[in-house]
């Protein structure tokens, strides 16, 4: 799907505030309400438009620390690739998967307890892998979402 300038604002708009009615999204796009309705319908169709979030305060679900686990496997089959990413990705904790390149295969943010917590992830869901070579855990002093 091409996008033309009203959709670049409409996605632009509802990535600055999801919660925008309808008719609030469309004065701002200069649209009618039937139309952006319409609009909106199409890019989520489409899959431009992937999803709406809620963005949860960590500390108030007894989230008090969180980490990238930068993680190298023992070797770049897809197999192992993809084993691994489902794998990673359905673990309650883990919050984003990126397969990356250069010498780590994957980095995982993960949203843990305490330390205790992170350990034991650490070693329960990723060393204990036949696939995983070697991982590294990077703390997060702090996390903003652009």
């Amino acid at each position: 799907m091409a996008l033309d300038r009203i959709d670049f604002g409409i996605v632009t708009a509802l990535q600055n505030n999801a919660r925008l009615s309808n008719k609030e999204l469309a004065a701002h796009v200069g649209l009618s309400p039937s139309t952006c309705l319409e609009r909106v319908r199409k890019l989520r169709s489409t899959g431009v438009l992937r999803g709406f979030h809620a963005d949860v305060d960590p500390a108030a679900l007894g989230i008090g620390l969180q980490a990238l686990i930068a993680v190298r496997l023992q070797q770049h089959t897809r197999q192992l690739v993809e084993g691994f990413r489902a794998h990673a990705l359905s673990l309650p904790e883990v919050m984003a998967v990126y397969h990356v390149a250069g010498v780590t295969d994957f980095l995982v943010h993960v949203a843990v307890r305490d330390s205790d917590h992170l350990r034991n992830l650490a070693m329960d869901a990723f060393t204990s892998r036949p696939e995983v070579a070697q991982i590294e855990t990077s703390l997060i002093f702090e996390w903003t979402r652009g």
